[in-house]
This record gives structure tokens, sequence and C-alpha cells, in this order.
């Protein structure tokens, strides 16, 4: 530890700067000490910590709950190959038969529209297609456990649900399919045709008051649900509103005498019925080794690099092993705490193929890389969300500001907090424009987490191959 010269104070103020160095075994972070408002004032203290930085692969996700229905498929050499297949269970809303009795069948049809946000992620300028397939097996919800090791089960899992790594059965040849050109600002909605003869089925059910369809529970045994699968050939994941619409289209003639026209309408009745499963592919990439097995990879063997992934659950692990040792100073009183992660390039998000998250948040981890909690707030209810502050046009980086020092406080004040880390998260935008840096949101945990809606990711910026994130920290030293 270096010394320095000391001298007879009452109260300084200093600011340290900590640069996060990749790989578990890099040291040397000094603790910078320096007061200008005094001019020659010099102290007799420094510390040097050992930080450890890696990428994680989360487990467990949730893909039920309200949001969107993400299908598609995109490629980036940096970090390979997303795909993402959205399956629903269907019904109705009321079941009044009023279909008369000399009504024809028409046609069935599946009627999506782009989601609020008019989301994309990859490449738009070429033709997409969607298939549309009938589930041979009904989907079921899972309840996750600590397992034989009773290890922790993530905040976020708040019971049973559909979680994005499962399948289910599904037809080996699609009941409908559409190719389009993906221009979602200006789609009002895709109208998918669906086999005549599961339509006629349908209709004839309908219109025969057959107990099959004399409620939900029981149409959910004869219909399973759908599947939206990208082909294999497309280049963009497309958000679709979960407001879908199945209908089973007829005509008839009227007491006029015209032929007139109605349908019957089958919506997603049950959210918890409702997931997008997400695959990826890391091959060839820095991150290959990075799997649900394998699910953390230090940023020693992929040249500093880490990165955040909404969709997948990738995130960016800190540990600093040392921090606590440092807070536990009696003579030390914390004022401020900030962490900044700057981001690769300029980014933005608007007009932008492969967006950046517009906020990100810190989940706090224990030793098994498994959310337990997340940092609050410390004006607020709420988990604190950093928001996205784009690089300029000189080239400078991007970054996130977190305010940490609700997590020191906890950190120093428990042994709840021993053998943390920091994971930074991709979280969905606050529902009201921020105007500040950070702002609480009052969220709930499966509609929240923009992890589970898109593919937006960002790099962490490197220099000298060491990731840009630093933790500054301005304290009150007494005698």
């Amino acid at each position: 530890m270096n010394q320095f010269l000391k001298r007879s104070i009452n109260f300084f103020a200093l600011p340290i700067f900590i640069l996060i160095i990749a790989g578990a075994c890099d040291k040397d972070m000094n603790v910078m000490l320096d007061n200008s408002a005094t001019g020659d004032l010099n102290v007799s203290y420094a510390d040097s910590f050992s930080v450890y930085t890696s990428t994680v692969q989360l487990q467990n996700l949730p893909g039920t709950g309200a949001g969107s229905l993400v299908v598609g498929k995109a490629t980036d050499a940096r970090f390979g190959t997303l795909t993402s297949s959205a399956y629903f269970r269907i019904g109705f809303s009321e079941f009044t038969n009023d279909i008369p009795t000399a009504a024809t069948f028409d046609s069935l049809n599946l009627v999506i529209k782009p989601n609020t946000s008019h989301y994309y992620y990859g490449d738009t300028t070429k033709v997409q297609k969607i298939d549309v397939f009938q589930l041979t097996q009904a989907m079921e919800t899972k309840t996750i456990t600590g397992g034989i090791q009773n290890t922790a089960i993530p905040f976020y899992v708040t019971g049973a649900a559909l979680f994005k790594d499962q399948t289910f059965a599904y037809g080996s040849t699609p009941i409908g399919s559409l190719s389009f050109n993906p221009h979602m600002r200006s789609i009002d909605s895709l109208n998918i045709r669906l086999s005549q003869s599961i339509g006629q089925n349908l209709f004839e059910l309908l219109q025969t008051n057959d107990m099959r369809v004399a409620s939900n529970e029981n149409f959910y045994e004869y219909f399973k649900g759908l599947v939206l699968v990208p082909d294999a050939a497309n280049t963009v994941a497309l958000g679709f509103s979960d407001t879908l619409e199945v209908k089973v289209n007829y005509s008839f003639i009227g007491n006029d005498g015209f032929r007139q026209s109605a349908s019957k309408i089958l919506r997603i009745t049950d959210r918890n019925y409702k997931y997008n499963h997400l695959a990826y592919d890391r091959e060839g990439t820095p991150f290959e080794s990075l799997t649900a097995s394998n699910n953390e990879v230090a940023t020693s063997a992929t040249s500093g690099i880490t990165f955040v992934q909404a969709g997948t659950g990738v995130v960016a692990k800190m540990h600093f092993p040392s921090l606590k040792e440092f807070l536990m100073d009696e003579k030390i009183s914390v004022n401020k705490a900030e962490l900044i992660v700057e981001t690769v390039g300029r980014g933005g998000l608007a007009n932008n193929a492969y967006p950046a998250p517009a906020t990100l948040g810190l989940l706090v981890a224990d030793q098994d890389n498994v959310p337990v909690s997340y940092v609050f707030n410390p004006y607020a209810q709420g988990m604190q969300l950093a928001l996205y502050n784009p690089g300029n046009q000189y080239g400078g980086n991007g970054r996130y500001v977190f305010n940490v020092i609700q997590y020191l406080r906890n950190l120093k004040a428990t042994n709840v907090y021993d053998n943390t880390s920091l994971l930074l998260s991709a979280v969905l935008p606050p529902s009201a424009v921020a105007t500040s840096q950070t702002q609480a949101v009052p969220i709930t945990m499966l509609e929240a987490y923009d992890t589970f809606s898109t593919f937006n990711n960002v790099f962490i910026a490197t220099e000298n191959g060491k990731p840009q994130i630093k933790l500054n920290i301005l304290y009150t030293k007494f005698r």
C-alpha cells in the first residue's frame, strides 16, 4: 500500500475511481485520494481491490405474463443466432350460439398486429415467413424448486409458469403460412389464412352446440393451442401484440334477403398459457461455451468482452471481494456512490436494427449466480433503472449510470449481502418518459423484465482488454 504525506485534518471528501478489470485474478485497482478544495492536501490512505467480471447466462426465465409475442430469427457475429417462437392457447370470451342454421363456413384466419412499440430486431430488408402449427401436446406450467442442493430460486419466479426453455409438441405440417415484408412501422396487421378443414370442424362444433365448445376447459382438451414459428431463412425478430384474434368466418342470408358475413372469435383468454420459446446458437463466437449447463464465462477468456442481452437472459457479472472490508472502516462515511457502465459505440434506440436496451437494472445475485434481489432506488420505491445515454457523433461511448449507495449500505449493514455480486441486466423502459438519469418504477417481475420480451443487447466498452466500468465513491473520513 502506497504511503502519502500525512497531514492533520478534520474533514475531507475524496473520490475513488475503480476500473473493473477482467478476470478473477486481476488486481491493482488503486483508490485515488484527492481534495482540490484544499489544494495542498495529500492523505495517508490507499487501497487495492481484487475484482472479478464475467458473462452469465441466467436460468429459469419465465415466459408467461403480459407482454408481446416475439417471432423471428436474428444473427449477429458477436453472439450468434437467436430464434423465437410464440406458443399460446386460445379460447372463447362468450358462448352465445347465434349462428343461423343455414349459415355456411367461409374461412379460418389468424389476425396478429404489431405491438405498441412496433418492435423489431435484425435485418428488415428481406422477406420474412411465419408458419402456424397446431399443438398436439397440452401446455403445462412448471414449478421451480431448490433442487437436491436446495439452491435459491430467482426472485422473479413467483410461482408456476411456462419457462422460455420449455417446448411442446406440434404437428409436422403447418396449418397456415404467410410471407411478408417486415416493415413494422407501416404494417397494420397480418392476416394468416389457416386450414380450411380445421375451420370447418370448428364451425360445425359451434353450430351444433357440441360439448367440446361448451366451455373453454372442454375446448382446451380438444384444441391445445397454436405456435408461430419463424422460417429458417428469416433475418429479423418481430414483436406482435398478444391481443390476437382467430376468426371462424361464416355467411348467411339475412332477413333482408342479402348475404351477410359474421365471425366467431377466439382469443388468448389466459396469459399464463402464452409464452415465447427462445433458442440461441453461439457456435463460433467468443461466448460459444456459455450455455445452460456452463452458465458463466470469465471475461479473461473473452478478451475482456462482456455483454447484456434481453430475451436470452445474458447478464454482466461484477464482483468486488474487497469492497466490504473497505466499507467496514469505522472512520469512513460514504456520501455518494455511482456505478458507470460505458457501452460500445454511439448506438441508439431509434432507427437502429440492433437497439440497445432503453434501461438497465442491477440484480443482486448469490454465490451460485441466482438473482435474489435487485438494487433499489435510494430515494423512492421500486427497482432502480438506469437510462441509456447514447454516445456522441465523434465516437464517444454510450453509458448507463447507477446510484449504488443503498447497495453499499446494505453490504455494510448486513451479512445477507456477503458473497453477493451485481448483475447488469436488461429491463423494460419506464412507462412514463424519464427526466433524470435514474428513475424508480413500480414493477411486477413477470411484466417488467425486458429480459423476457425482446432481443435487445449492449456490449460493454473495453480499453486495453478491460471492461469500461467505473465505481466512483465520494466519502468522508474522520480522524
